[in-house]
């Protein structure tokens, strides 16, 4: 979105689920968008006419709900540095799931895309490293400090 017209986190929210919903189901509905976020139907169709108003999603009442080519890269977007938090939470926190899936969705919206960006690298990283220790270079992202000295840490430098 452009600066000038943010969205609401809670409009995010929405968008992620109907992108989600169109992942999953083909199609996204008032009924399941209602059921997914656990709000009333009411409370879907007015965020679905802002939604309209802004140009992200195709609504008209008793209708199949789409997303416009602006909504999908905004709500894939939303719902990148969702998985991204929550993969990190879970992976390199030892967060609980559901722990991890509560915050990520209240952190998903103020987070920065530079912080996320590295988020996702360091998860990546971590997952590779057999020791686990991470240094990070501007001009290399995530490296190990041992990787000269120890030969089981070549793995590190894969990908």
């Amino acid at each position: 979105m452009s600066a000038s017209s943010p969205l609401s986190s809670s409009l995010e929210d929405y968008l992620e689920t109907i992108y989600i919903l169109i992942l999953e189901k083909n199609a996204a509905r008032v009924k399941d968008i209602s059921q997914s976020l656990s709000v009333n139907y009411s409370s879907v169709t007015g965020a679905l006419r802002s939604l309209s108003d802004k140009n992200l999603v195709n609504y008209a009442p008793y209708e199949l709900v789409t997303l416009t080519a602006k909504g999908k890269n905004i709500g894939k977007e939303i719902y990148r540095r969702h998985r991204a938090i929550k993969n990190f939470f879970v992976k390199v926190l030892a967060v609980d799931e559901k722990l991890a899936e509560d915050s990520a969705c209240k952190m998903e919206h103020a987070i920065s895309l530079e912080i996320i960006d590295r988020l996702v690298k360091f998860s990546e990283y971590i997952e590779r490293c057999p020791k686990g220790i991470a240094h990070w270079d501007e001009s290399h992202g995530f490296s190990c400090l041992y990787k000269e000295d120890n030969p089981a840490c070549t793995k590190c430098r894969e990908a």
